[in-house]
C-alpha cells in the first residue's frame, strides 16, 4: 500500500461527528457522519454529486457488524431513501472533487466494493452483489486507483469493512504464528492491531467447561461463531473455518479452550516459548 498524507476537518471539533477527509493528489473525497446528524450530511453539497457511500450498523438481533453499500447519481436523492432502514447508525460517502465520476463508474466501484467486504466477511452485507459495469480499460485503472484510496480512508474514519482480518503488508510478529493446545485441539493464531486471529483450520475443544460462564462475552462470541458457520463441529472438535478475530489473546484462548484460559500462557510458539515470554523479550 502507498503511503498517503490525509487530511481530516472536523466542522464541529469533534471527530465522532460530522467529518470530512482528503488524500493528496487524489480527485476524491470522503464525507462521514452519524446517523443523529443525517440532516446536515444531506445539507453538504457533496451530495449533489454521484458517488458511492456505505451504511454501517448491527444486526438489532446478533449484534453482528452489518453494512449496505450503494451508489447513486445524486447521493442525497439515494440517501433519503435508506431513512427507512433501522439498521445504522453512521454513513460514509466517496464523491469526486472534480465531478468526473459518472454513472458507470460508481457502478463499478459498488460491485468491487461489494466484492471486496463480501470475501474480507467482516460485515454481513445488506444487497446482494451489484451487476456492475463494463468500463474502457484506462477507466477501470482509474477506479482501481480510487478503490485504493477509499480503502486508506475506511480505517480512518472507523470502519474496518475493507480491512482483511490477516494483512500480508503487517509486520512479523516476535514468535511467529503461536499455537494453542488442549485436549487434542490445536489452534494457530498471532496478534493483529485489533487484538489476536485465529487462523482458519484451527480447531476448538467441543464442549464448554463451567469456567465458560465466568466469560460471558466471550461466549457469547463463540457461540455466535456457530451460528456464523465459523466454527463447525468435525471429528469431535470445533474447527475454524476462516480466520477469526478476538479482542485479546485470552478471548482467542478461552474460545478454544472452551473455558477458562490465559492467552499470555495458553499460546505458545513450536518451542514451548509463551507469549507472555516473548513480550517480556521485546
Amino acid at each position: 500500500m502507498s503511503s498517503a498524507t490525509i487530511k481530516l476537518f472536523l466542522p464541529r471539533g469533534d471527530a465522532k461527528s460530522l467529518r470530512t477527509a482528503e488524500i493528496s493528489n487524489w480527485t476524491g473525497k470522503a464525507v462521514a457522519a452519524p446517523r443523529t446528524e443525517l440532516d446536515e450530511l444531506l445539507a453538504r453539497e457533496e451530495l449533489d454529486k454521484a458517488g458511492v457511500y456505505i451504511l454501517i450498523g448491527s444486526d438489532p438481533l446478533t449484534g453482528a457488524p452489518r453494512a449496505y453499500i450503494g451508489e447513486a447519481e445524486v447521493i442525497r436523492d439515494r440517501l433519503k431513501q435508506h431513512k427507512t432502514k433501522e439498521f445504522w447508525v453512521s454513513a460514509i460517502v466517496f464523491v469526486s472533487k472534480d465531478e468526473n465520476l459518472t454513472k458507470a463508474h460508481v457502478r463499478y466501484l459498488e460491485s468491487r466494493l461489494l466484492a471486496e467486504a463480501g470475501q474480507i466477511n467482516r460485515f454481513a452485507l445488506e444487497q446482494n452483489q451489484a451487476g456492475g459495469s463494463r468500463l474502457p480499460e484506462s477507466d477501470r485503472e482509474d477506479m482501481e486507483v480510487f478503490l485504493a484510496r477509499i480503502r486508506q480512508l475506511l480505517p480512518v474514519l472507523g470502519s474496518d469493512i475493507l480491512t482483511p482480518i490477516t494483512q500480508p503488508s503487517a509486520p512479523p510478529q516476535p514468535g511467529g504464528v503461536l499455537l494453542c493446545r488442549i485436549k487434542g485441539a490445536k489452534a494457530r493464531g498471532q496478534r493483529t492491531v485489533n487484538g489476536f486471529v485465529v487462523f482458519s483450520g484451527s480447531t476448538a475443544v467441543l464442549e464448554e467447561r463451567p469456567s465458560a460462564e465466568n466469560y460471558p462475552t466471550v461466549l457469547a462470541q463463540r457461540k455466535q461463531l456457530v451460528a456464523d458457520g465459523a466454527l463447525v463441529e468435525r471429528d469431535g472438535f470445533l474447527a475454524f473455518t476462516k480466520d477469526a478475530e478476538f479482542s485479546s489473546p485470552s478471548a482467542a484462548a478461552v474460545v478454544v479452550h472452551g473455558g477458562n484460559a490465559n492467552g499470555l500462557t495458553a499460546w505458545k510458539t513450536e518451542g514451548g516459548k509463551t507469549l507472555k515470554q516473548l513480550d517480556e523479550q521485546s
